[in-house]
């Protein structure tokens, strides 16, 4: 990631800039909290005394708090700075992670992990924004998927730690790991981030509903936004559903559960490295539509075989592989051409960005819930996001072409 270097020094644009393994622990710290817990569901569920159902609501308002903050610390950023929200949200997703380690009910839980996605969608949102902020236009396809492919190592191992945490010291050291995690980044942020934002200091609801109206009336911002939520968020649909597939449907250890997430998570890495080594020679429009039609096609031959009856953990775990990788390749050209329309709103763009891709991924889980089969369930959900999501960039590529005057 060229533009990323050693604190504090200046890209070619002047701005300072944080290294490269410091902006991986920001971003990863919302979805680290996310992944980790997913295989402990089925444990917390008979610890608490709830239903399966009630507890797959834990990740659902995880990922909705996740998308409620982004809309604020974005214009809070651009006001104020990346610097100090960071941190304010560092601090606040620590705190959430204690109080889930001592919750003594499943509204105790909810409420904690509340409190934890609304401190760690801080790192979702500005870690993004760093990045524009230190690159240039034309290089931003390749450097966030860069960093992505970086991020996702985390998540990618984190079912599988979650997993051995739950299975040898209780669901509940999940959360006081990540409680450490959080405070850990948080002094690491405190030392050695710089600002790489110019504040302006002007925030207010006008200032903010102004930004985002301008954004909401892009077609080309939405066609981005929603496309890239549908395409690469919907896979929280299946991770929230894959304890109970792999266990009560295919008869699987919950150990080997975080294996199975962590290898599917993992392929949106491999599909983050295709992105950034294709991207100096294939633009990001072809990797959009190539790489949402390769997840498309993936689920709806998953689908299939689920229909048939026909599920094996071998089939779900490389047709899912190929799903994840699509999903690789479109995040970080939706989300570069989607935080590059307007430069004066980088960090409300990014805020709004990730708050519609939230926002997409707790509603396909909650979807995913309310079936009685959760393979089918968030098969289907699947199926139908990734076909939104190639129609909302079509409609976004079309309004480009327009007004690039071809």
């Amino acid at each position: 990631m060229e533009a990323v270097q050693s604190p504090g020094r200046p890209d070619a644009s002047g701005h300072p800039t944080p290294p490269l393994w410091l902006l991986v622990l920001i971003t990863i710290s919302g979805t680290m909290a996310m992944h980790m817990f997913v295989p402990a569901l089925p444990d917390a569920a008979r610890g608490l005394g709830t239903s399966t159902g009630a507890m797959q609501m834990a990740i659902s308002i995880y990922i909705g708090g996740l998308a409620a903050g982004q809309l604020f610390y974005g214009p809070l950023s651009d006001a104020f700075g990346r610097r100090p929200l960071l941190m304010w949200g560092l601090g606040l997703y620590a705190a959430g992670g204690i109080a889930a380690a001592l919750a003594p009910g499943l509204h105790v839980l909810l409420a904690a992990r509340l409190l934890q996605a609304l401190g760690g969608c801080a790192g979702l949102a500005l870690g993004r924004a760093i990045v524009r902020d230190t690159s240039h236009a034309d290089t931003a396809v390749r450097q966030l998927a860069l960093l992505n492919l970086m991020i996702m190592v985390g998540p990618g191992f984190a079912p599988m730690v979650g997993g051995a945490v739950s299975a040898t010291l209780g669901w509940r050291a999940i959360f006081a790991v990540l409680a450490v995690a959080g405070i850990v980044t948080l002094w690491f942020t405190w030392r050695l981030l710089p600002e790489t934002a110019r504040p302006t200091g002007n925030f207010g609801m006008r200032v903010l509903l102004r930004d985002y109206r301008v954004l909401v009336g892009s077609p080309r911002f939405v066609g981005f936004a929603l496309g890239g939520g549908s395409a690469t968020t919907c896979v929280y649909a299946f991770l929230a559903a894959a304890p109970f597939i792999f266990v009560n449907e295919l008869h699987q250890p919950v150990q080997a559960v975080g294996v199975y997430a962590g290898l599917m998570v993992l392929g949106m890495a491999v599909g983050n490295a295709l992105t950034s080594r294709l991207s100096r020679t294939v633009s990001a429009n072809r990797l959009l539509r190539v790489g949402n039609a390769l997840s498309l096609a993936s689920a709806i031959l998953l689908l299939a075989i689920a229909l048939l009856g026909k599920l094996t953990v071998m089939n779900t775990i490389v047709v899912m592989l190929f799903f994840t990788c699509g999903c690789g390749m479109t995040s970080p050209a939706a989300l570069a051409k989607a935080v590059s329309i307007d430069a004066q709103r980088v960090g409300s763009a990014a805020g709004l960005y990730g708050c519609t891709q939230m926002a997409i991924g707790a509603a396909c889980t909650a979807l995913a819930a309310m079936g009685h089969d959760p393979a089918l369930s968030a098969l289907t959900v699947m199926v139908v996001a990734t076909a939104f999501a190639q129609v909302a960039f079509t409609v976004a590529l079309r309004d480009e072409r327009k007004a690039a005057g071809e």
